[in-house]
């Protein structure tokens, strides 16, 4: 047990003996580390005070030198300063030697005009003294000329303003007659010069179309098989064309009449037709003149669209360009309408261009002003009035439905383009070859416009000349006046367009002439 105990108490003994090893061993380790941490300490300190030393040296350095590169640089701008200051000062002293000077000068200025203000007053009331004087003379003078001539100053003055005006009518009626002699004149060179050229720069044929009205026949045997077995034939052939067809004594002919030239021009290609092909019956002449009709309608239309392509149109309804196509079988006076349509187009652009308005308008309503002759026969009206209703139907514009409202005089032109149209129109029907008539006709038409001119009252004479193309009248002078002259003109022109038919245009020139003869004995 005791044994136990001490091994147990030698145990305990070493134990604490070995404790209080390790703690003395454990501090005098750890004073060491402390101590040569605090010498690792002090030493980055004296590294710190002297890197912080050198700083602050350099800091003091830099500042020195900054402060004395501010007052250099304060020193030079004070420099810069007061030599501007003393160039301002110089300045400043020229001006106020100019000054001084320029206000001497405006001192003798003011002393000089103050003088001739002086002089001009005293000048003035001499005038004005004067003045006087003459007023009073001339209050004299009034007097004594009112007393001579009866009249008092508002009556002189009315008396003489009166003879003014009238002298400076008299003049200005004498210039404005110069003035409208001149611009007749040049209007009327101007004019022959651009038809002239437009005439140059289109050349056409004078070739006149006839409406083939006549059938030749092989034999006059033909005859009765285009009549048929009890006229069933002719019948037929009447139904489907609309045409008559008459059959007479004249040997190998057949003639066709009808209004339609359309129409004619069907029944005259079908009636050839049946005679090469030789069976006339009722169902064969329906047929072929079925087959003609479609033929002729494109015919048409590519007759219109080759018009309105070779002139260069576009936008034209198509119903338009079929009555364009449609002018072909119709002629005016043997001039076939169509080329006489494409004519006035070419005419009227040449002649717009040179007056410096819209060619392609004029082209536009060249081509379609005499549309309303395609179908004149089928609707009342004028040609005029008719062709500018269907051109406004179909959306053409106004400018082109009033060319073709007037181009024979039916209203006024609203455009230059719609005058131009009327100029070519007359133009193209005028020109030498371009129409013509039978002898028969125009001796009726001559007879009957002279026959018109004397119908009027107060005319003596009237002569038809230029082949019908003007009609001079004389009247008598001691029952018509100049003024009545002009009526009758006018009232004469319009007559004439109502009740004659022709080609052209007619001039009507009246004639007033007062003749006194005397005798010396």
């Amino acid at each position: 047990m005791n044994s136990s105990v001490l091994l147990t108490v030698v145990a305990a003994a070493g134990l604490v003996v070995g404790f209080l090893s390790a703690y003395f061993y454990y501090k005098v380790s750890t004073s060491k580390k402390i101590e040569e941490v605090e010498g690792q300490t002090k030493h980055l300190l004296q590294n710190a005070q002297k890197e912080a030393d050198t700083i602050k040296k350099e800091a003091q350095l830099e500042a020195r030198d900054a402060s004395l590169r501010l007052k250099t640089e304060t020193e030079r701008e004070l420099k810069e300063r007061r030599t501007e200051l003393n160039q301002l000062d110089k300045r400043l002293r020229q001006r106020e030697e100019m000054f001084d000077r320029k206000l001497d000068q405006f001192d003798k200025k003011e002393y000089n005009f103050g003088k001739k203000e002086r002089d001009l007053n005293n000048r003035e009331k001499a005038l004005q003294d004067k003045e006087r004087e003459y007023e009073a003379i001339l209050k004299k003078q009034s007097e004594l000329l009112e007393q001579l001539s009866h009249m008092s100053i508002e009556e002189a003055k009315a008396e003489l303003l009166t003879r003014i005006e009238n002298e400076s009518r008299y003049e200005a009626a004498k210039i404005a007659k110069r003035i409208e002699d001149e611009a007749i004149e040049s209007a009327d060179r101007k004019s022959k010069e651009v038809l002239s050229l437009a005439v140059q720069r289109y050349s056409s044929e004078y070739v006149s179309d006839h409406t083939i009205s006549t059938v030749s026949l092989p034999s006059d045997e033909m005859k009765g098989r285009i009549i048929g077995r009890e006229g069933r034939n002719i019948r037929a052939l009447e139904a489907a064309t609309g045409v008559e067809f008459i059959i007479d004594d004249t040997p190998e002919t057949v003639l066709l009449s009808c209004f339609d030239p359309v129409r004619r021009e069907i029944g005259r290609i079908s009636l050839e037709r049946l005679i090469s092909d030789g069976r006339i019956h009722p169902t064969r002449i329906e047929e072929i003149v079925e087959k003609v009709r479609k033929e002729i309608d494109a015919t048409i239309k590519e007759e219109g669209e080759k018009a309105i392509f070779d002139l260069g149109l576009h936008g034209i309804h198509h119903e338009l360009v079929k009555l364009v196509g449609r002018l072909k079988y119709r002629t005016s006076y043997g001039q076939n309408v169509l080329k006489h349509s494409i004519e006035v187009a070419y005419l009227a652009s040449i002649m717009a261009g040179e007056l410096r308005v819209d060619p392609k308008l004029a082209k536009r309503a060249g081509i379609l002003h005499d549309i309303g002759k395609a179908i004149d026969h089928e609707v009342e009206g004028s040609h005029q009035s008719i062709g500018a209703n269907i051109a406004k139907k179909f959306g053409e514009n106004a400018k082109v439905v009033n060319a073709i409202q007037v181009h024979h005089g039916e209203g006024d032109p609203t455009t230059v383009e719609a005058s131009l149209i009327a100029a070519a129109d007359a133009l193209s029907a005028a020109r030498p070859g371009a129409r013509k008539e039978t002898l028969e006709d125009y001796v009726k038409r001559v007879e009957k416009l002279e026959e018109i001119a004397t119908s009027v009252e107060g005319v003596n004479k009237s002569y038809a000349i230029q082949a019908g193309r003007e009609v001079r009248i004389i009247v008598k002078p001691e029952e018509v006046s100049d003024e009545a002259c002009a009526k009758i003109s006018r009232d004469l022109a319009k007559k004439i367009e109502g009740e004659l038919t022709y080609p052209g245009q007619i001039k009507v020139t009246v004639i007033r002439e007062s003749r006194y003869v005397e005798y010396a004995k």
